[in-house]
């Protein structure tokens, strides 16, 4: 999984505590950089009850965000769960997202099965599109936990089979932005996060889920619902090296790979030269694959 190193340096926390990101900063596409004294991820991390996902979460470092490129899944639902007050919708609602923890505040932000507004402007009774989210926890200063959505327009839905780029990226203290862009779409997004600094240390994490409606801490409902062929391309992580924020591949060294509750609800597919980039495709099924 360690190809060919091309030697660039962490060159200390002063450069981590002086620096800040802006607009027109870029963010090289530069791979398999050597970074001294990386903290290695944990071995394993508990699971949290309440829907089927698989997370790869960082280690607790000097991160600065995360980006991945990914085609959306084919969903399949279970028509024997149905949402019983909500007409057209089920109890199980897949999602696709990044996130991160930093300061003792974690965010999900991402991709979510959402209803759209219909062309003749009311409000669609099913889910019938991807939408992103940003949602926070609460933190110590006071900030309040919060969810939002997107503005349900056409121009922030996302479909099966479209290919997006997701990124995270820590721009300036208390402050992340959030990007999506695909198949002529794009939405982008500056989010207040009082825990997030940019002399702090983090992890930041990719996770695909089918997440079940009213079930969050709960065991899991039995269900037949699939999500299926989730393609990740690529997946890196954001660092400062050098004073310039550097995309460096996710890869295996450096997550916790966490399959919940159940690896046997997962179908992960990568050969070698996929893990080496945080590539793969994935499915989850609520009925186990073995």
């Amino acid at each position: 999984m360690r190809s060919l190193v091309f030697g660039f340096i962490l060159i200390g926390l002063g450069s981590l505590v002086a620096c800040s990101v802006n607009k027109t900063q870029s963010l090289t596409d530069k791979k398999d950089i050597v970074i001294i004294n990386e903290v290695l991820p944990e071995a394993q991390k508990p699971c949290f009850a309440g829907a089927y996902y698989r997370k790869l979460v960082s280690s607790h470092d000097y991160w600065r965000g995360i980006e991945g490129t990914v085609v959306l899944p084919t969903i399949v639902f279970d028509e024997e769960r149905k949402h019983p007050k909500k007409t057209g919708q089920y109890l199980d609602n897949p999602s696709i997202y990044l996130g991160g923890s930093m300061g003792n505040q974690e965010t999900d932000i991402g991709l979510t099965w959402e209803v759209i507004k219909e062309e003749n402007g009311q409000v669609s009774k099913s889910r019938k599109a991807f939408r992103p989210f940003l949602r926070r926890t609460e933190h110590e200063s006071g900030q309040k936990s919060i969810f939002e959505n997107a503005p349900a327009q056409k121009e922030y839905y996302w479909y099966p089979g479209e290919e997006v780029k997701m990124s995270l990226l820590l721009i300036a203290d208390k402050k992340v932005r959030f990007v999506v862009e695909g198949a002529g779409k794009k939405f982008e997004r500056d989010f207040a996060c009082d825990g997030y600094l940019l002399s702090a240390v983090g992890e930041f994490k990719r996770v695909n889920a089918i997440d079940q409606v009213a079930n969050e801490g709960k065991p899991v409902q039995a269900t037949k619902t699939k999500v299926l062929n989730a393609e990740w391309k690529e997946t890196n992580l954001f660092r400062l090296i050098k004073n310039e924020i550097v995309a460096v591949p996710f890869k295996k060294t450096r997550y916790t790979e966490m399959m919940c509750p159940s690896a046997s609800n997962f179908e992960v597919k990568a050969n070698s030269n996929q893990v080496a980039k945080g590539a793969e495709v994935l499915s989850i099924s609520g009925v186990s694959y073995r």
